[in-house]
């Protein structure tokens, strides 16, 4: 009798790394718990995403005054989520100057399998101890270039081509703004793809409502692995939302290697309860991608305005003048109190 040969599911066109542990917790003030990460990553991992990220919202060691402590310590998260996995592989983010190498020593004991080096988008040239560190430990090592709308096609590439000099398997760049066009994704992922041997990945964000379309945009230009956020959880208006990702994909014609509807179960039980704010592009956040604001500003604007008695929007705008990036979180209350002052003023002049 002849065996009937099994029938195996094709290989998937790109990878996709789910970062509703990491980015999301910038949402949520960084109050994952235990029990959320557990129910979280065994959702996804049941759904078929090949990498969960799980970190504090500003990476290894950012749990802090300047950044928002943490409810629960990271360490607990990672192991949580490396013990809930069956298939998927746990990432974990670090900025240098905010995490360690030690840091990337701790979770690789727990067994993170990815690390990724993550900078602002001019300055790749201090990831070379990381990057080198993640490979010597035996992880996969992913360049992460930030604020990518701040630095054109040619200089990404450049940059680029430095995390692959120091060793990067994969290098991404993330529109940490949401402030990038369909067109301006397209011309970024063209000039880089064609200028390194190694994979390229886009990480979007949803401020001017592109995640989507920029993420299957970038797919079409040569990317081959893409970020994705439970329910779009994340910083600003938050992230490409994996499930829609994972269904626009299937429309297309493009293998995700996920299951659809198991994500949208994810989002619907587990992540949107988890929400203090359902992910809106309402009047802050589209202002982040119009005036190219680091995204994870949002809350820390709202807390700023609230307390000093200052219009959001304008913090926002004045921040996106003064092309503030990540790192720099102490500037918005510089320009609440700045604002402040001057209606104090104009209301004497009055």
């Amino acid at each position: 009798m002849t065996a009937t040969p099994e029938t195996t599911a094709a290989a998937p066109d790109f990878r996709l790394i789910d970062s509703t542990l990491r980015d999301g917790s910038h949402a949520i003030s960084h109050q994952y718990t235990v029990e959320q990460v557990e129910a979280i990553v065994k959702g996804l991992d049941g759904a078929g995403v090949q990498v969960i990220e799980v970190a504090h919202g500003d990476g290894l060691g950012g749990s802090s005054f300047n950044y928002g402590f943490s409810a629960v310590d990271e360490m607990k998260l990672v192991e949580a989520a490396v013990n809930s996995t069956t298939n998927a592989k746990i990432a974990c983010l670090l900025l240098p100057g905010i995490g360690t190498v030690d840091d990337l020593k701790r979770v690789r004991d727990l067994g993170v399998g990815v690390a990724r080096i993550a900078v602002h988008c001019t300055e790749a040239d201090i990831t070379e101890q990381h990057i080198k560190m993640a490979k010597d430990l035996g992880m996969e090592a992913i360049g992460f270039l930030m604020m990518a709308h701040m630095n054109s096609p040619e200089g990404l590439l450049e940059q680029a081509r430095l995390m692959e000099s120091y060793g990067a398997d994969t290098v991404y760049f993330a529109d940490s703004a949401g402030a990038l066009t369909t067109n301006g994704v397209r011309a970024r992922v063209a000039e880089i793809v064609g200028g390194i041997d190694v994979p390229l990945g886009v990480h979007a964000h949803q401020n001017l409502s592109l995640a989507v379309a920029n993420s299957i945009a970038a797919y079409e230009e040569g990317a081959r692995n893409l970020d994705g956020t439970s329910a779009g959880l994340g910083a600003g208006a938050g992230n490409c939302p994996t499930e829609i990702l994972a269904a626009v994909c299937e429309k297309n014609g493009i293998v995700s290697g996920v299951d659809p509807l198991k994500l949208m179960d994810v989002a619907e039980d587990i992540t949107r309860p988890l929400m203090t704010r359902q992910q809106v592009i309402d009047r802050a956040g589209l202002i982040l991608g119009y005036a190219g604001v680091y995204g994870s500003f949002l809350l820390h604007a709202q807390r700023a305005a609230e307390r000093y008695g200052v219009s959001q929007a304008d913090i926002l705008l004045e921040l996106g003048r003064r092309k503030v990036v990540g790192g720099q979180e102490d500037m918005i209350i510089d320009v609440a109190l700045e604002l402040a002052k001057k209606h104090a003023e104009a209301e004497v002049t009055v």
